[in-house]
């Protein structure tokens, strides 16, 4: 829809007569005010007025007591797992928290009874119970017993355990033990 004739003819009329106006404004000369030459005079440089700073933490209200009492809550950054710093230790201290700790340190090697015997594979193995009824898988090189007996050999005929303790002399002792199948009947 185009718009009426009458009307764009306005517009641009309009638009005619404020630039003629513009133009007619800057024409006009603006009349010549004669410089007025004043004698200079020295400055002197004043000092700034220093204004004096006002403390805002005079104004400011108390800080609000905690009402909040966290005394019986859990540390959210505290770890769970509390490490002890280690200590050295001697030898025997070892031995006894090893015996201790596991159930097979806790009776005497002659106490085990050997139910069976694993040869073939890559390391023969052998399953002994403790006198409570706790069954083991053994292989060489692992300690049984209250006195550190190694598993020196596992063998079809039975397990061979070499016990080293000190007699009352004080000398170190070494005994063999060896563990095997209970005959059928």
């Amino acid at each position: 829809m185009q718009p009426p004739k009458n009307n764009l003819f306005s517009q641009r009329a309009v638009t005619l007569v404020c630039a003629l106006l513009l133009c007619a404004a800057c024409s006009k000369e603006q009349p010549q005010v004669p410089a007025v030459v004043q004698p200079v005079q020295a400055v002197v440089a004043q000092p700034k007025p220093v204004q004096k700073q006002a403390s805002s933490a005079l104004r400011l209200p108390a800080p609000p007591v905690n009402q909040f009492d966290f005394s019986n809550k859990k540390d959210p950054f505290k770890p769970f797992v509390v490490v002890k710093a280690e200590t050295k230790a001697s030898p025997e201290s070892i031995k006894k928290a090893r015996r201790d700790s596991l159930p097979i340190h806790s009776f005497d090697v002659s106490q085990f009874k050997l139910i069976g015997i694993i040869t073939g594979g890559r390391e023969n193995q052998a399953m002994v119970t403790d006198p409570a009824g706790k069954g083991y898988v053994l292989k060489v090189g692992m300690t049984i017993g209250k006195n550190d007996g190694r598993i020196v050999a596992i063998s079809s005929g039975g397990v061979d355990v070499l016990e080293q303790f000190k007699d009352d002399n004080g000398r170190v002792r070494k005994e063999n033990i060896k563990l095997t199948l209970p005959r059928k009947q």
